[in-house]
């Protein structure tokens, strides 16, 4: 089975060697991506803004591999604060309401102090 690497251009992709989504066969899995705008590499305060920029990210991604939003079987949102949850739900609401993929949300530390959000997505073709 072929591996297949997806790269945003990221400078984060290569300074610490991942690929922003992996498809092994009929899978894709994208690494956890918070809220840059990677063209201008600004983080919005809002942690509505981020899951924004980080949905759009991960659509972009998973459409360079070959998917859709609608091949997504799993999700997992990491925020910061518990008080999070509740301004992202509306925001991933809009995304996935017909969707509806597993998913998970958990309270944690991201590696730098702006990031309020990190979504990681799994797709299964067909």
């Amino acid at each position: 089975m072929t591996r297949k690497l997806i790269s945003t251009g990221s400078p984060f992709e290569e300074i610490a060697g991942y690929s922003r989504a992996l498809v092994q066969g009929d899978w894709c899995f994208v690494s956890g991506t918070t809220g840059y705008d990677y063209k201008t590499m600004i983080m919005p305060d809002s942690v509505e803004e981020q899951t924004r920029n980080a949905l759009l990210t991960v659509e972009r991604t998973l459409e360079q591999a070959g998917f859709t939003l609608d091949d997504i079987v799993r999700m997992q949102y990491t925020v910061t604060d518990a008080a999070y949850a509740d301004l992202a739900f509306p925001v991933l609401g809009q995304w996935f309401k017909t969707i509806r993929p597993a998913a998970t949300m958990v309270v944690a530390g991201l590696i730098k102090p702006e990031m309020k959000i990190e979504i990681e997505a799994t797709a299964l073709r067909g």
